[in-house]
């Protein structure tokens, strides 16, 4: 069966859909074949809703952009340079189009996983396509730390029912990872690229009960 994550040859249906967010509204055309295609989707609302704008700087990537409310938001609310990256072609022909309709500069471009992006970034933002399994999923965000500047931060939601306390601690591995925020079932996580070592000396002091509970105090 097809899905958001592939190219397959889906009739398409485009359409426009206005979104609020922060008492602004924004107009996105979106597809058939593509990820949310008739609204905001809550998950990604609640991701959006947990950035500080104020403290997004430099070089952002919208990992995975979809029908592009991510990058598009955050471009329009900030200074940064905002690039945007999709494997699906319709994703990325929606992005551009949308781009222009919110009259912000943005690079869209594909790429499979990180195979096209050449930069680094200060900030990779995604709400991540769980769909196509853990291997992909962990390859786009444990590879992201690759193209995050020193202080660079990985920003992801993710559902508890689809796997958010294990991929905590998973990622824990990685990066220093805080819970900023959960909302129903979706938890925002904030990873810190130059802080990863800290992880190793906690877990040796502390111990691997301190990650556990500080998941389920959230």
């Amino acid at each position: 069966m097809s899905h958001y994550f592939t190219n397959d040859n889906i009739k398409s249906e485009e359409h426009k859909i206005e979104v609020s967010f922060k008492n602004n509204k924004y107009f996105f055309l979106v597809d058939n074949g593509v990820f949310s295609k008739t609204k905001l989707d809550f998950a990604t609302k609640t991701l959006l809703e947990s950035l500080s704008f104020e403290n997004i700087k430099g070089r952002v990537l919208d990992f995975g952009c979809g029908w592009g409310p991510i990058g598009i938001i955050i471009k329009k609310n900030t200074n940064a340079l905002v690039d945007m990256v999709d494997i699906n072609l319709r994703s990325i022909n929606l992005s551009i189009k949308n781009a222009k309709l919110n009259d912000v500069d943005v690079n869209v471009f594909e790429s499979n996983i990180y195979s096209n992006v050449k930069d680094k970034y200060d900030f990779i933002i995604t709400n991540p396509p769980i769909r196509v399994g853990k291997k992909i999923l962990y390859e786009i965000l444990f590879n992201a730390y690759d193209y995050l500047n020193k202080d660079g931060e990985l920003w992801l939601v993710i559902s508890k029912n689809q796997g958010a306390k294990s991929l905590f601690r998973d990622l824990q591995e990685k990066y220093n990872v805080n819970i900023i925020c959960k909302n129903k079932e979706f938890y925002v996580f904030r990873c810190l690229k130059y802080w990863h070592l800290i992880n190793a000396l906690v877990k040796l002091y502390i111990g691997d009960m301190y990650f556990a509970s500080t998941f389920e105090t959230i």
